[in-house]
């Protein structure tokens, strides 16, 4: 089984890349972009066929690890 964590600054957290990001595509010519949020997509694979444990372990890897949950969300998609 597979699992998707995406992580992103929550909101109200100055996102420095994402501003960087935005700041470059002005100076390219992108001038319609007012704002960026740049994230961590990572992906796990499971050996076990129980939806729920899946989704449980993955929870408990990211609060432990794979997220800051102080200043970082996450959602989780189980395929």
């Amino acid at each position: 089984m597979k699992a998707r964590v995406t992580i992103m600054l929550k909101s109200g957290v100055l996102d420095v890349q994402g501003e960087a990001v935005r700041h470059a595509l002005g100076t390219l010519g992108f001038s319609g972009v007012t704002g960026v949020r740049q994230g961590k997509l990572i992906e796990v694979d499971l050996a076990t066929d129980d939806r729920a444990k899946a989704e449980a372990e993955v929870r408990a890897m990211c609060d432990k690890l794979l997220a800051n949950t102080v200043i970082e969300s996450y959602r989780v998609e189980i395929a």
